[in-house]
This record gives structure tokens, C-alpha cells and sequence, in this order.
């Protein structure tokens, strides 16, 4: 009896189902355009693809001359921050099969901060809000064992939710308020203050809540949740924005 082993042929998956959706970009050149312009592109993509690969096909095969800014594309860095059918989300976390791809996919740049080119605005007016606040550990001396600043788990969960932050503006550039007054700190950067004010390591905090305690602190804020609705990694923002109100009127975190 032969002791040969029959081998099986492998078998070919099917092909995976693509489709076609039409976006429709809102561009600015600069270097062109008086005023932004809308433009709209067809593209064959797969029911896993998400808006950031849409936009990498489009600049790869069909317009080179789109810009956005992306980086590690999965959630974390926050560059590709962008207005998608008219809310604030970030391209590489929004499945373009969650859309209603029957309809065109509206995509432009954030707002309340200057456009620059296409989908990228000027950040600066936002890091510069965020640097306002001392969004740093400020403690005098060093600690009693020489070694660390202890810490008990339930002293570091009262700031977890805003430790989160990834800096990507979609709460800030979903605030009327910002849109309209650029001097407001906006959400982002209160979120970073609400972070040190309640940290026990933290020395500093009232020095944090006399900054935001300003006709454009955290008295700006009209709290109407768009921030906490933006915000890709699920802060709690407007919450954070209302506990930083209170620690104000008491005089301490």
C-alpha cells in the first residue's frame, strides 16, 4: 500500500467585494485660489477601507496635488483630524461603510483655525491655547523618599478620562464659541488643565484655575456637548470643562 500522501490543491479565497463612493473635497491652493473650492473624486474602495485610505487613493492615483496631514493612522496621533458630512472625526478611524456611501462623502479642513492648504489649517493658535495652561506636572522639591510622588489608584483615576487627550483639535474646532472668538482657550486646552488641576502630585493647581477663571476661560464655554461628541477617544470634554467651573468657585480642586 503506497505511503504517498495526497496533497490538496489550496483553495483560492473569493475576491474581496469593492465598490465605488464619491467624495467630495473642499481644496484650497493658496497659491491659486481666492477662495476654497469643492471638488469631487470616484473612488474604488473595500468595505474595510476607511476616509484616510479614500484620500491616500485619491493622492496617489488620481490628484497628487491633494494635502492633508497623516501619521500613524491608527487612532493615536491625531494629525488627520478633518469635518466629514459635516462632523468633526478623524480619517483613519471612520469606516467609510459606517457613510452612507448612496450619498457623496463631504470631507474639508477643521474649523476656526486658518486654512492653510486643502484639508491642513494652521495648528499654532491651538498649541498656543494649550501652552497657556502649564499642561505639565509643577511640584517644588523632591519627593519625601527621594525616589517618586506616590500615588493611590483612586487619586489617579480622578483625571484618567483627560489624561487621554491626543491633542488632535477636533473638540476645540467643534466649538460656535472658538469659531467665533479666537481668543477662547477652547475645549483641548481646558481638558489639559482639568488633567494637572486634580492630579494629588500636582502643586500648582490654583495657578491653573486663575488662568482659566478669564472672560475666555472656562466662562466662554455654552456647553453644548459638540466637544465631547468630537472627541475621537471619548473624553467626557464638556464634563471636564464643568468640574474645572466648580473647582473655581470653591477656591481648590
Amino acid at each position: 500500500m503506497s505511503n504517498a500522501v495526497m496533497e490538496s490543491k489550496p483553495s483560492v479565497p473569493d475576491e474581496i467585494p469593492t465598490f465605488t463612493a464619491t467624495l467630495i473635497i473642499r481644496r484650497f491652493d493658496p497659491d491659486v485660489d481666492t477662495e476654497p473650492r469643492w471638488q469631487d473624486f470616484d473612488v474604488e474602495l473595500h468595505g474595510t477601507d476607511r476616509v484616510l485610505d479614500a484620500l491616500h487613493k485619491i493622492k496617489w492615483e488620481q490628484d497628487g496635488s491633494l494635502t492633508f496631514r497623516r501619521s500613524c493612522a491608527h487612532g493615536v496621533c491625531g494629525s488627520d483630524a478633518m469635518r466629514i458630512n459635516g462632523r468633526n472625526r478623524l480619517a483613519c478611524k471612520t469606516l467609510i461603510k459606517d457613510l452612507d456611501i448612496s450619498q457623496p462623502i463631504y470631507v474639508e479642513a477643521i474649523k476656526g483655525l486658518p486654512l492653510e492648504k486643502d484639508l491642513v489649517v494652521d495648528m499654532e493658535p491651538f498649541f498656543d491655547s494649550f501652552k497657556s495652561v502649564n499642561p505639565f506636572l509643577m511640584a517644588g522639591g523632591l519627593p519625601k523618599d527621594g525616589k517618586e510622588r506616590k500615588q493611590s489608584p483612586v487619586e489617579r483615576a480622578r483625571f484618567d478620562d483627560t489624561t487621554k487627550c491626543i491633542l488632535c483639535a477636533a473638540c476645540t474646532s467643534s466649538c460656535p464659541v472658538f469659531w467665533t472668538d479666537g481668543q477662547y482657550f477652547g475645549p483641548a486646552a481646558i481638558v489639559n488643565a482639568h488633567r494637572f488641576i486634580f492630579d494629588s502630585r500636582d502643586e500648582n493647581a490654583q495657578v491653573r484655575l486663575d488662568i482659566l477663571n478669564d472672560k475666555e476661560g472656562v466662562w466662554r464655554c455654552r456647553t453644548t456637548f459638540n466637544c465631547t461628541d468630537a472627541c475621537p477617544r471619548g473624553i467626557q470634554v464638556t464634563q471636564a470643562i464643568a468640574e474645572v467651573k466648580q473647582a473655581i468657585l470653591r477656591g481648590k480642586p
